[in-house]
């Protein structure tokens, strides 16, 4: 792949978001990919704890960088505004990548596979008639009775996995465009 795709799983809180991405990118791994991932927050991460010197340099010392080394991982604090943008965030911090994908970032303008469970709700996000309906790419479910206007897969489905990853592969926006 020559420009790095980008590709959003959402859904609702509760509906396996998390489980879905994790799955996906080792099955894109899986196929030689270099993968990358954006999770997408609504409160402030606790990833350092307080005194270490590590959290006094970005806190106490307000550097506005941070890169946190060890044998075998970094981890860069970076102080910067809130940004809503998964595009410029993959350009700016993870542009060696073949696909990133973002956890989050529903309203996004970017290609898009939702978790549905009716379980967590009667209703998926997808909405048919909207502007940004051509945007899913497809929704997974463990509901066998659901259809849709678009592409519905079903977890129990034979090789739904493989599949979400083709998909992903083939409608993942590049970065460049």
């Amino acid at each position: 792949m020559a420009s790095p795709r980008i590709l959003s799983i959402i859904g609702r809180k509760g509906s396996g978001k998390t489980t879905l991405t994790v799955a996906l990118a080792a099955e894109l791994a899986r196929r030689n990919r270099r993968v990358m991932t954006i999770k997408h927050g609504h409160h402030p991460a606790e990833v350092d704890r307080p005194g270490s010197d590590s959290w006094r340099h970005f806190q106490e010392a307000r550097a506005e960088r941070v890169l946190l080394v060890t044998p075998h991982e970094q981890v860069l604090f970076d102080r910067t505004d809130d940004t809503y943008d998964p595009i410029a965030l993959a350009r700016g911090h993870l542009n060696d990548a073949d696909v990133v994908l973002v956890e989050g970032y529903k309203r996004a303008q970017i290609p898009k596979i939702e978790v549905f469970r009716r379980s967590i709700s009667p209703t998926p996000l997808y909405e048919p008639g909207s502007a940004d309906a051509g945007r899913w790419q497809a929704i997974v479910t463990d509901d066998l009775d659901f259809d849709a206007p678009t592409r519905v897969i079903h977890f129990q489905d034979t090789m739904w996995l493989q599949l979400l990853a083709t998909i992903t592969l083939e409608h993942a926006l590049p970065l460049d465009s």
